[in-house]
């Protein structure tokens, strides 16, 4: 009978190569002696062998190729780690694990996912445990507020792992460093659905910004926004918990102000005068909170929400709506 790992030896991996992913690959670096690294592209594992860094992300941190085992199979990532952290954009997930036929039993899978998976319309969460039977205690997630650009700069960061208690200790050691503190959480989908829901409020407090509003009216749109996540939440996962703690209203915030926020940048351009679609284009990164407010605009309506602010930014990301008409109709909602 092969050996059980012990917490301190257990094999961590990680599935993707964006800008969140190489984060977390340096947040793991600190602890772990080898991360073991599922990138997209036979180029971008060549890149990082050859030159240390992530060719298109991230691309000031430096790694110790020693410590990474590199690799673009999903499946040998697997096999290889007790510990899988997923952290692709949503719509390529299912790209990814369709792939994996190797045995994953008794495997913990991390998701840094913070958007809807597609295929399912749903979120990360119930997609592994409706399509791969990854029950709720063989998951975690994880939530910010944690910009990758600031953790590149070792910049000071605090991130939330929602698991069941027994996972959260041995975790919480994987992630935390000099420049990492750790929170723990018990609220699985309501980390998850809130580090979704941000991302469209993000959208939201950046379309504002571009149609001139300042920071008076922003700090009202965030206020009204905390309330009506707390609104979706109840209504969606009803359990204890405080959005005034840091993975809920602290995410929020950072995303909704930081000039890193993809999701703001996008919003910026709409309100600014782009169409959607050439706002869409010309990022190099995927803005979660466009794909989202869909399937969560969708979810709102089908159980009857009060959800003003994600009614107007779905109005005017699928609807054509005017963004300078949805705003001022919104100003008369907002307290």
């Amino acid at each position: 009978m092969a050996r059980k790992a012990s917490e301190n030896d257990k094999t961590i991996g990680v599935l993707g190569s964006g800008s969140f992913a190489t984060a977390i690959v340096k947040m793991l670096t600190e602890n772990s002696k080898i991360v073991h690294w599922c990138v997209r592209t036979e180029f971008v594992k060549g890149a990082i062998e050859l030159r240390h860094h992530n060719p298109t992300y991230l691309t000031a941190v430096n790694f110790n190729v020693k410590h990474l085992h590199l690799t673009t199979d999903v499946n040998e990532l697997v096999t290889a780690c007790d510990i899988i952290v997923l952290a692709t954009p949503s719509i390529y997930l299912s790209d990814s694990l369709e792939k994996m036929t190797c045995d994953y039993s008794g495997k913990i899978f991390v998701s840094a996912i913070k958007g809807i998976v597609p295929k399912v319309n749903d979120v990360v969460a119930h997609y592994l445990r409706d399509e791969f039977k990854i029950g709720f205690r063989s998951q975690a997630v994880i939530a910010g507020p944690c910009h990758a650009e600031e953790v590149a700069m070792e910049r000071l960061s605090y991130v939330t792992i929602a698991t069941i208690e027994e996972n959260q200790k041995m975790l919480s050691r994987k992630f935390a460093s000099h420049f990492i503190k750790v929170n723990c959480s018990a609220d699985i989908l309501g980390n998850e659905y809130s580090a979704i829901l941000k991302n469209i409020y993000a959208v939201g407090a950046g379309i504002a910004s571009g149609l001139g509003y300042g920071d008076n009216f922003t700090a009202v749109f965030v206020t009204n926004a905390i309330r009506e996540m707390e609104v979706f939440l109840e209504a969606i996962h009803e359990m204890p918990r405080d959005v005034n703690e840091s993975a809920y209203l602290g995410d929020l915030l950072v995303t909704a102000y930081s000039l890193f926020s993809r999701n703001r940048n996008l919003g910026n351009l709409i309100g600014k005068g782009y169409t959607v679609k050439s706002a869409l284009q010309s990022m190099n990164m995927i803005a979660e909170g466009y794909y989202a407010a869909d399937s969560i605009y969708k979810t709102s309506q089908e159980k009857n929400m009060k959800t003003p602010i994600i009614d107007a930014v779905y109005r005017i990301l699928y609807e054509e709506a005017n963004a300078e008409i949805e705003f001022k109709k919104l100003t008369v909602l907002l307290n």
